[in-house]
């Protein structure tokens, strides 16, 4: 079964974004521009931590 991949809807057309699919017990994130490229597998509370981390960047 091939996962479900989505983006934020704050990303433009453009191949230049983090996309994620999620299983219900891990999360997987790959850059949009490098789809056969490897990806990173995350459990849910590693995912909330990047975000997190992420938005305080901002």
């Amino acid at each position: 079964m091939h996962p479900t991949w989505r983006k934020s809807t704050r990303s433009t057309d453009q191949a230049n974004c983090v996309e994620l699919a999620y299983n219900g017990a891990v999360a997987a994130v790959r850059d949009s521009k490098n789809i056969p490229g490897p990806t990173l597998a995350l459990s849910p509370s590693a995912l909330r931590a990047l975000v997190a981390y992420s938005a305080a960047l901002e």
